[in-house]
Formats: C-alpha cells, structure tokens, sequence
C-alpha cells in the first residue's frame, strides 16, 4: 500500500533541490542493496526539526550507515553533539566516512551493539531522539527514551504507519509492536503526538 499518493511523491522530490553530492551517494549505496533509509524527503523534515528546536544534542536508536545522522548533522553544525547506534560495525565504518567527506563539523559517537543498552551509555538530557530499530522493540524504545528527553525534546519515530500492515487483522511481531507504539504514544500523558503521513509514516512526539 501507498501510504502517500505515488505521483504526489514524484511531485514531491521534483521540486525538492539535489542534495549533497555524499547524501546523494548514500541514496544510490541504499537504493543498490535495498537498504531501508528514511529518504530525502524526511530526511528534510529531520532537519527542520533540529532547526526549529534549536537541537544540540541528538540520539539516534538505529543509524545504519548514517544517512539520518547526516542531515541531524547538517542542521546543528558545530558544536553540536549525535550519538548513533548500529548493530553492524562495517555500518558503523561506512558512516565514519561518509561524515568525513561531507565535512560535517558536529560531534558525532558512533557506538556499536544493542540500542537499548547503548542508551544506558549515555548521559544527559537529549533535545531530539530518533527512534528506528527493529520494530517489535518500539514500545521498549519508548520507555527507555522518555526519560531521557527534555522538557520539551521530540521523540521521533519511523515507519508508524508500515506499509499500511498496521491495517492487517493479524499482525506479525513487528506490526504488533508499531500499534503498541503508537497507542502508548497517543495516550501517554508526558505527550503530545503527531503522526505525519509522509513516506512510510513519521510520528513526532512533543515532551511536556
């Protein structure tokens, strides 16, 4: 299922202006092993975001090979701080360079292993979290992030609306996670939550 009109995509990222040459590269590197990224399209949404907020600290629970990291990058700058996470360490590697010939300037930690134990590796408040890892562990995701949000941080989180399985009768694990997710989301009273139907489905949870 098209969670958003096909042509209406199409239409989308013509207007949308081409990317730096690396994210670009990143694109097609994802594209040639059908690697799932966030897109141009969010990816702008992402830096909007960062922007509006007025983010310095990020973390992401799931970063792949960095494409999301880069354009949280590209919006803080210098002085800014991510700290990724990424199961895989030849992802881990691929990022690292790719962050090294796009001239980003932020700090980024880049750390391997499990997201929800890397988290516990970390301190402080974080102004954004992004929240992409394997969907069954959404709603553990959730109430590890919460409490390391600020006052008015946003929780973001990819592929809520997951190809519209969230629709199915019966459920697999990790649809059944999604639901769960955005249920607690919606209800939580420490939120206020936005689901953007753009892509695959993008909530944005505001901290009170």
């Amino acid at each position: 299922m098209d969670i958003v009109n096909q042509q209406l995509t199409e239409y989308m990222l013509g207007v949308t202006p081409k990317r730096d040459p690396v994210i670009q590269e990143m694109e097609k590197f994802a594209a040639s092993k059908n690697f799932p990224i966030i897109g141009p399209l969010v990816g702008r949404m992402l830096y909007t975001m960062a922007k509006v907020s007025g983010a310095r600290r990020i973390l992401e629970l799931g970063s792949g090979f960095g494409y999301s990291a880069c354009w949280f990058a590209k919006a803080l700058g210098k002085g800014g701080e991510i700290f990724c996470t990424e199961g895989d360490p030849e992802n881990a590697k691929r990022a690292m360079e790719y962050f090294r010939r796009a001239k980003v300037t932020t700090n980024i930690h880049f750390m391997v292993g499990d997201a929800l134990q890397l988290i516990d590796q970390t301190t402080g408040k974080f102004d954004i979290i992004l929240n992409d890892i394997d969907k069954h562990e959404y709603p553990a995701a959730l109430r590890k992030a919460l409490p390391r949000l600020r006052k008015g941080g946003l929780l973001i989180t990819d592929n809520v609306l997951w190809s519209g399985r969230i629709l199915n009768k019966n459920p697999d694990a990790n649809t059944a996670g999604i639901l769960k997710y955005n249920n607690l989301v919606y209800s939580s009273k420490e939120l206020f939550t936005t689901i953007i139907p753009l892509r695959d489905g993008v909530a944005v949870s505001i901290k009170r």
